[in-house]
């Protein structure tokens, strides 16, 4: 089976914001990755969260340096980092458009002059995913900051 990634939308800040949010994710594809690069007031977690969903429906376990971190109960996957220097994360989520099942995100977050974070999240409802927001937990994201979603088509 060959898979093919079809841009869906990007956007590049151009002042400073607080979150970024693609919507309109159209249910057509099998899967989703998202690419973020850029940068956020302090160095700190950054939230994921689908369809506004500001409920404690989100999990995470993610491994970084020599420790690991759980969290249940979550208003949104936070695994990816930002800091002042550029981040780059790539965010696979599996059957987004599935409404039976609950949708899994796996990550990998890192900032070359820090730290690297890998993990897997969990977003316990079984609506499709038709927006995704990027939640800054310190600051704002910064000018410049780019977030670009791909769909995947099975051939």
């Amino acid at each position: 089976m060959s898979t093919t990634y079809e841009p869906i939308a990007t956007t590049t800040l151009g002042t400073a914001a607080a979150s970024i949010t693609l919507s309109s994710i159209p249910s057509t594809f099998t899967d989703l990755v998202i690419i973020f690069t850029g940068t956020q007031g302090a160095f700190d977690n950054t939230g994921l969260r689908f369809n506004g969903d500001t409920g404690s429906n989100y999990s995470k376990t993610m491994v970084y340096d020599a420790n690991s971190n759980r969290g249940t109960n979550d208003t949104s996957i936070r695994i990816m980092i930002a800091g002042t220097t550029i981040n780059s994360t790539i965010w696979q989520i599996m059957n987004y458009a599935n409404s039976t099942t609950y949708k899994t995100a796996l990550c990998r977050s890192g900032i070359a002059s820090d730290q690297v974070r890998m993990g897997v999240g969990l977003w316990r409802s079984t609506s499709a995913i038709n927006e995704v927001t990027f939640l800054a937990e310190s600051g704002n994201f910064g000018t410049g900051t780019t977030v670009s979603i791909y769909g995947i088509k099975a051939a």
